[in-house]
């Protein structure tokens, strides 16, 4: 079992599978149990899903009001009253906001293969997708076969082509956590929908479906837990009972993740820890303020420029949650890079304001830290503070002759300093 130093000073005791918790602002890991082995997902998986709509929705391959038609196979999967659904007309058009709610809101699994195929072309190519995406954001091992979460055999024999019937979707909470920073990252709408408690799909229409969302941690719900607004649950045989989860208070988010869980109700209940352990034992700490250069690191060089030297400052705040009472063990320092360095480490003219330089990196000197969710240390943007023009010619040769006139003072003093000893 991967259970960490800082995880286990604080005992949990997180009955599941694996559980991690993570700052949603940086990144930082707080928490993890067995966060890297590769488990089924069940429905968590619809937030590649979600990812994916909003990106094509941002890209304007596809509008909220535009209609999709349901194609057999979403319609077959619809009318299974054993899976979550809501039940969809062969045929029918929903527009994608309509379908995109009842997969976000109430994991309906017909919904979900109907958005697959208006952004795929098909279910397989949608898979595909997600996969090439999942490699994008460095979800580590993964393998989707299919758009909704549920194990291929679900699927009445219409699973996506070149996938067995046993294949399910296959992730770490590492990478779940990972999928949920980046969707709030990129998509932060979409707490908008997954926030919502209760909906009608088609109100008004032929055959309204009542949706109760599936998170009962929802404000209102049984396990109504303060700031709380998403993300996705998800359960299946194999996978038990999962839950990605993220609460706000005051501007400080966390995400959770917990898979295998042995019961519906507890992926709630040690969801609650998760929480209660961050926003019980962290604050959201500034280590350098935008703007502001790190300690000791104030400016660089600058060659052939017009100003010997620059200042480089944090392109924007350095800040993450730190366990209350270890701010003193976090230090930061920069590493320069880009097309502006040179390789002795010097920038070179010219050289606009706000050009990145490099970047800032944070450490700390505990060996019990868990790093973040990219990489065992964060690094942030280093920039120029200020823009730098090159000096022209005449400057040039007059700082190579005082330069040889004061490397050939610096020789006769110390030659002469030399016959004194």
């Amino acid at each position: 079992m991967n259970l960490r130093p800082a995880a286990a000073e604080d005992v949990l005791d997180i009955k599941a599978k694996a559980a991690i918790l993570v700052d949603a602002n940086s990144g930082k890991i707080l928490y993890e149990k067995n966060s890297k082995a590769p488990l089924p997902i069940a429905s968590m998986t619809k937030m590649m899903t979600e990812y994916l709509v909003n990106e094509a929705i941002k890209t304007g391959k596809i509008s909220w009001d535009e209609k999709v038609t349901v194609s057999e196979y979403a319609h077959k999967i619809s009318q299974n009253t054993g899976l979550s659904n809501v039940p969809l007309e062969l045929g029918g058009q929903y527009t994608v906001k309509e379908l995109y709610e009842a997969a976000a809101i109430y994991s309906a699994n017909g919904a979900t293969i109907a958005l697959a195929e208006k952004i795929g072309g098909s279910e397989k190519n949608f898979v595909q997708l997600m996969n090439e995406k999942a490699k994008q954001l460095d979800l580590g091992d993964v393998k989707f076969v299919n758009a909704t979460g549920l194990v291929n055999k679900d699927l009445q024999g219409m699973q996506p082509e070149g996938t067995s019937l046993t294949d399910e979707n296959i992730l770490s909470a590492n990478g779940v956590a990972k999928l949920a920073y980046y969707l709030i990252k990129s998509y932060p709408e979409v707490l908008q929908t997954s926030s919502i408690p209760k909906k009608i799909f088609q109100e008004g229409g032929k055959y309204p479906v009542k949706m109760d969302n599936w998170n009962w941690m929802l404000p209102g719900l049984v396990f109504q837990y303060k700031g709380m607004d998403g993300l996705k649950t998800g359960s299946t045989d194999s996978a038990g009972f999962c839950f990605a989860g993220t609460a706000n208070r005051d501007g400080q988010r966390y995400i959770t993740v917990v898979m295998g869980a042995n019961s519906y109700n507890s992926r709630f209940t040690e969801t609650a820890k998760l929480m209660d352990y961050g926003f019980g034992n962290f604050e959201s700490v500034t280590l350098v303020s935008k703007g502001q250069a790190v300690k000791g690191n104030k400016t660089v060089e600058v060659i052939k420029g017009k100003d010997k030297e620059v200042k480089v400052v944090a392109k924007d705040d350095v800040t993450f949650a730190i366990k209350r009472g270890e701010a003193k063990n976090y230090k930061a320092s920069i590493q320069l890079s880009g097309k502006s360095i040179d390789k002795d480490g010097n920038i070179l003219a010219p050289i606009k304001k706000g050009t990145k330089v490099g970047q800032i990196v944070v450490k700390s000197s505990k060996n019990d830290d868990l790093g973040f969710i990219n990489t065992n240390k964060q690094s942030f943007d280093l920039v120029a503070d200020k823009s730098v023009d090159k000096a022209n010619w005449l400057v040039l040769s007059f700082r190579g002759i005082g330069a040889f006139f004061g490397n050939l003072w610096d020789s006769i003093v110390s030659g002469i300093g030399g016959l004194f000893k």
